[in-house]
């Protein structure tokens, strides 16, 4: 899969393609399905598909300050997209003057004059241009006039149990924030991924007998709620059985919240410096303070035992 950041990394030659558009922060289910049909498409006319996103998401651009959590970083997302069939990925960077744009503006420099589109694929709701002006009508009109054609594909819903809520970013992370991640992993199709790199902490875990990798996270990520959690320690190509906290570790008077993961029964490892991987599986319990450090031991080994017995 081909990779470009900004316009002019797009070879001269480039044909017609499919495209879609969006910031696809996760790459949950209604994405999923999204590129999937513009992948099927493009298989279709036998030209390739495009995938369009932004850096930094609009909205900190727009309004400094508002940049939600991310669910992915963008070389995350470029490899889940490859996995669903995406030929290239296109990522612009969003400046104050991009954000300028307007619809006409946007789909002459990015659609018609550089990626060629025969025809582009997007949610009902989509928007773009200057103060998100563009609709998919707007889009549907102006290709007639620059010859491609639009699909607009209807998102998931979640099942009763998530109120019919559509498949969203939205709802994505507002289930992270409240540390279901369960729920998170039904709206993605796969577990809540954290990145980062393995630094030095205090080591109380390793004194304890719970050595953990303690995780610094990318700017902007969506850390679930504080808490124990059963999961994975992705390490390269390895994936481990992890009992995860996340939070400010109160019973040694913390202050800065941390991702720590355990990965069971592996005292041999050393990970500092790797990025690693943390996947969330099951919330186990909230963050708690105890009364004697034996208590807070035991609860520990209890918190192994259910990782173990979630994870299998």
């Amino acid at each position: 899969m081909q990779r470009w950041r900004g316009l002019e990394d797009i070879p001269e030659d480039w044909g017609r393609s499919v495209v879609t558009i969006g910031s696809y922060d996760g790459v949950h289910r209604g994405h999923q399905l999204i590129i999937g049909r513009a992948v099927d498409r493009a298989r279709e006319l036998g030209v390739p598909a495009v995938v369009v996103t932004f850096d930094p998401h609009p909205s900190e651009v727009v309004r400094p300050g508002s940049h939600p959590p991310l669910l992915a970083p963008h070389h995350r997302r470029a490899e889940l997209m490859a996995g669903l069939g995406v030929d290239a990925v296109l990522v612009l960077p969003f400046t104050e003057e991009f954000s300028k744009l307007s619809p006409a503006d946007f789909v002459v420099k990015v659609l018609v004059d550089r990626l060629h589109a025969r025809t582009v694929v997007e949610g009902p709701n989509f928007r773009f241009g200057h103060r998100a002006a563009g609709t998919v009508e707007t889009l549907a009109e102006l290709g007639r006039t620059y010859d491609y054609d639009v699909m607009v594909v209807d998102l998931f819903e979640r099942g009763e149990a998530g109120g019919g809520e559509p498949f969203s970013s939205t709802l994505t992370r507002r289930l992270v924030a409240e540390g279901d991640v369960m729920g998170a992993a039904e709206v993605l199709g796969r577990p809540h991924r954290v990145e980062g790199v393995v630094v030095r902490g205090a080591q109380r875990g390793r004194e304890m007998g719970y050595p953990t990798a303690n995780v610094e996270t990318l700017p902007h990520t969506a850390i679930p709620a504080d808490g124990v959690y059963a999961g994975w320690l992705v390490v390269e190509d390895e994936s481990m059985p992890a009992a995860i906290s996340v939070g400010t570790n109160p019973q040694f008077e913390g202050t800065e919240r941390t991702v720590e993961a355990y990965a069971i029964d592996r005292v041999d490892l050393d990970l500092y410096g790797l990025h690693v991987a943390v996947d969330f599986l099951a919330y186990i319990r909230g963050q708690e303070r105890f009364d004697t450090l034996e208590g807070l031991l035991e609860r520990m080994a209890e918190d192994v035992r259910v990782a173990k017995e979630l994870l299998g």
